[in-house]
């Protein structure tokens, strides 16, 4: 199940990727005032048109091995729970497990 999440995450952010510089022009054209309101209408209508998950909002960073989408270090890509596991056995380079 953790694999289907990753994919369908990696499949937005290749999307959100493609489609960023148009989503970015047709958002300047719809917020300048010097514009007619026709014209920032149709900005509008194509930004509407374009796909849902082309835009970032829709990107969540996930966990790379359990597919966890809260509480992940953007760093190692891995969730809080599977970074402590690994921490305290000792396969992260330069991490160990604190105790005092």
């Amino acid at each position: 199940m953790s694999e289907k999440r990753n994919i369908r995450d990696h499949k937005r952010r290749l999307l959100a990727a493609k489609y960023e510089l148009r989503r970015k022009l047709y958002k300047a054209f719809c917020k300048d005032p010097d514009l007619t309101s026709d014209m920032r209408d149709k900005h509008r209508y194509k930004l509407s048109k374009l796909p849902r998950n082309s835009s970032f909002a829709r990107v969540r960073n996930r966990c790379i091995s359990t597919g966890r989408p809260r509480s992940v270090y953007k760093f190692f890509r891995i969730s809080r729970i599977v970074f402590r596991g690994l921490a305290s056995r000792g396969p992260l380079m330069g991490i160990k497990k604190s105790s005092w």
